[in-house]
């Protein structure tokens, strides 16, 4: 979408609220310019502390979940990473430095992996000394807190920019389980702070917006409990075979895949996208597929034209993915086809309300609380949201268990050789110069695909395994609003768009814990989530991913600002939404490597018999062990959690 500067002005782009842009890292000039501009993203250039004993400098008081604009995966997280993997980073970076410290483990990576398994050491070695290096400005990782304030507020409006929620938390893995209980999150209590009726009772429902970017014209529908399937293709402006097809699939459709057997049903299922499905085997006019193509977006960060027809499958239920019910396929268990966290939640009932109002940065800032004295005022349940906390004490010479932000590790290696080595030592960059750490095991939560970069010694089976844990891009954007009556008014409360830029826009979980509360009357201000699933369609994950993450490192904020002020406005603006009296602050949290693709059909030929890359990316080196969500890989935090303490595991047994 092209930006109008008349249609801007209208949208308010002109009024001063809390944004910021960048130019990314990516986008820096070799030679000499690139080391200055590597120079400028670094801790001492941003927020804090340079990190070393012999060169502390005192946080500057900014608090990262009240930042604005554009957050995440920022120009100053990923220039020395994209640095590296255009190398263009060794021969301006000059000599390391070693500081002259010693940890019994370095973690690479500061997200929910990371911080679990360094919380795992501790728990195992209460005196044991722990660094973790993180390339971000902010603790968690893809697991972020945005804050915004309001003066009609005591307190701010608190949600999450990244890791949302603890998903299916009676078929988490057990390593997941473990450290609820040993945080006493008791998720049985989300069942009073969260409020599962606020929205329906005030006579709001889910919806989708056929937008103009699929049809000829825009319409909003209301997908109420007692909406049928003729009403709902009565109101979609769609052809009118589209109307009749779409009738069929959600009612009575036929078997489509007469004369086979379930066996044979399943294979010819596990060979095709929904998409396919839906054109070539349904045979429906393309408008219908048009109208379904967004319904995966958000949970796995693709579209119909490329999920599975095997997961749509399995997924169908409600308004989503219909077309199967003629098959008579058995649907009291799962297919072997099916991408392995489905088979995992395969008949699990729990609802969508294990949510802090923070998201999963709720358990990172608990580990972390409790690991670094002084971070947290509080560390337990009903006390993490409203807690205070002072960055200042996360890398404090005298702490146990030192946290280092804004610290990109650019090198990590054992000390001899793999099969002998007793310690590893590990290179970061702090914005001004390589520094050295030793350690006696090294756990590497970072993305995958990173580590071939950093460690260049890795067998190349391994590292063309770690190349092959390539992430979806998302966008995860948090809209402050004056009021949400316009939402009340339009009678809806999530919004599937079907081809804008931004596939979701919801009012944020209405979730209340002890000192907190959520904005429960229309007159109050509120917090809109909205998604992006940059990632190409009609291609397999990975490579749609790679196409999705080049165009998304090319859009600056302002067009990201611009597309949310617009789609706000079409589907709000005749509720009485005025994007620029409404509007008052935007934070979008970029995560150009964010979740992590499953195995799954149609892509993955090796799926489900193996051999998997992952088994072969996460082998242990010597001193250096690989955790994070890649090396499962699953976009969960129980699977981020295990890990993390697998990797725990394996260098305990050394």
């Amino acid at each position: 979408m092209e930006i109008d500067p008349r249609r801007s002005r209208e949208l308010g782009m002109g009024r001063p609220i809390s944004r910021r842009d960048f130019f990314d890292g990516v986008a820096m000039a070799a030679g000499a310019a690139a080391l200055s501009g590597l120079a400028g993203c670094g801790l001492g250039a941003n927020l804090g502390r340079i990190g070393t004993d012999d060169l502390e400098v005192p946080y500057a008081v900014r608090f990262p979940p009240t930042l604005t604009g554009l957050q995440g995966n920022t120009p100053a997280a990923l220039s020395v990473p994209h640095a590296l993997r255009d190398d263009r980073f060794w021969q301006y970076a000059g000599t390391p430095r070693a500081t002259g410290e010693t940890y019994d483990l370095v973690v690479v990576g500061g997200g929910i992996s990371g911080v679990s398994a360094a919380f795992e050491w501790q728990r195992l070695n209460p005196g044991a000394r722990i660094l973790i290096l993180d390339n971000h400005d902010e603790i968690g990782g893809h697991a972020r807190r945005n804050e915004f304030t309001h003066r009609s507020r005591r307190g701010p409006l608190i949600g999450c920019g990244g890791s949302q929620s603890i998903e299916a938390p009676s078929v988490w893995t057990e390593e997941g389980k473990a450290l609820l209980d040993q945080l006493g999150v008791e998720v049985h209590r989300f069942e009073e702070y969260y409020d599962q009726e606020l929205y329906s009772g005030l006579d709001m429902s889910d919806s989708v917006m056929c937008d103009r970017e699929s049809f000829a014209a825009e319409k909003l529908v209301r997908l109420t409990d007692d909406l049928t399937p003729e009403q709902l293709a009565d109101q979609l402006p769609i052809a009118d075979q589209a109307k009749t097809d779409l009738i069929t699939l959600y009612e009575d459709p036929p078997d489509y895949l007469e004369g086979m057997s379930r066996k044979q049903k399943q294979e010819q299922l596990a060979s095709l996208t929904y998409s396919r499905y839906l054109l070539d085997v349904a045979k429906v006019h393309p408008d219908v597929e048009r109208f379904c193509r967004t319904m995966s977006n958000d949970e796995w960060a693709y579209d119909t034209t490329t999920f599975g027809a095997i997961d749509a499958w399995g997924s169908a239920r409600g308004w989503n993915y219909p077309g199967f019910k003629g098959l008579g396929l058995d649907n009291d268990k799962p297919s072997r086809y099916n991408s392995p966290t489905m088979i995992k939640e395969w008949g699990a009932e729990d609802p969508y309300i294990y949510h802090f109002p923070e998201g999963n940065q709720a358990l990172v800032r608990m580990m972390v609380g409790r690991m670094i004295p002084g971070f947290a005022s509080a560390t337990d349940m009903d006390a993490i949201t409203t807690a205070s906390y002072d960055y200042g004490r996360l890398d404090l010479s005298t702490n146990k268990v030192r946290f280092r932000l804004a610290s990109p590790v650019v090198s990590v290696a054992n000390d001899g050789a793999p099969e002998s080595a007793t310690s590893a030592t590990v290179g970061y960059f702090d914005g001004h110069t390589i520094r050295t750490v030793r350690a006696g095991a090294v756990i590497m939560a970072c993305w995958n695909m990173m580590i071939p970069y950093l460690m260049p010694e890795l067998p190349s089976e391994q590292r063309a395994a770690l190349r092959q844990a390539v992430k979806m891009p998302m966008l995860y954007a948090m809209v402050q609003l004056r009021d949400w009556k316009a939402w009340h008014t339009a009678g809806v409360d999530r919004v599937r768009w079907t081809g804008a830029y931004w596939c979701v826009s919801k009012l944020d979980h209405p979730v209340s814990m002890p000192g907190y509360d959520f904005p429960r009357s229309p007159d109050e201000p509120a917090t809109v989530h909205m998604i992006a699933t940059p990632a190409k369609g009609g291609m397999a994950p990975a490579q749609g991913a790679v196409a999705g993450r080049h165009a998304l490192i090319r859009t600056p904020f302002a067009h990201m600002e611009y597309t949310i002020r617009d789609q706000l406005t079409r589907l709000l603006g005749s509720a009485g939404f005025d994007p620029e009296r409404d509007i008052e602050a935007i934070t979008v949290n970029r995560w150009g490597h964010g979740y992590a693709p499953e195995y799954c059909r149609p892509w993955n030929a090796f799926y489900p018999d193996g051999p998997f890359p992952a088994e072969t990316a996460r082998r242990q080196f010597g001193r250096i062990a690989i955790a994070n969500s890649d090396s499962v890989p699953a976009a969960s935090a129980d699977a981020a959690i295990a890990a993390g303490h697998r990797a725990v595991s394996e260098l305990m047994a050394l």
